[in-house]
């Protein structure tokens, strides 16, 4: 995406992208049929309804499938690839910080967190400590 596409400055993606960057984490709740929603969307993939509204989940997770990329030292570092399933019930793609890559396993608990990298906000996860 670039500045000047739309989806860079309106639209669902970039209500979800504005809330990152003030660190916070939102995903959207049809208000019709009761379900979290996760990618940001228009319309809500269950029931079809318009009446999607943001709201702050609990940020509890399961790891359902981790991978580790691996990268040069110079280059960075090794470094997960995680699918998350939250409390919620939308499973989305991030990584887990604060373990090694290796150490990240299927089941695991974790929570969101929200990291600032360069102004932006991202989402990771970490371990849940309280939950193990």
């Amino acid at each position: 995406m670039t500045a000047t596409d739309p989806r860079a400055t309106e639209g669902v993606e970039a209500q979800y992208r504005q809330a990152l960057n003030q660190g916070r984490f939102q995903i959207q709740h049809c208000d019709a049929c009761d379900r979290a929603v996760f990618y940001p969307r228009m319309l809500c993939p269950h029931c079809g309804a318009e009446a999607l509204s943001w709201k702050t989940p609990d940020g509890r997770g399961t790891v359902y499938s981790t991978t580790v990329v691996r990268r040069k030292p110079e280059a960075g570092g090794d470094y997960n690839v995680a699918l998350v399933d939250l409390a919620e019930g939308v499973r989305l793609m991030s990584r887990v910080e604060g373990v090694a890559p290796e150490a990240v396993r299927i089941g695991m608990a974790v929570r969101a967190q929200v990291a600032m990298k360069e102004g932006r906000g991202l989402l990771v996860f970490v371990p849940n400590k309280e939950a193990q």
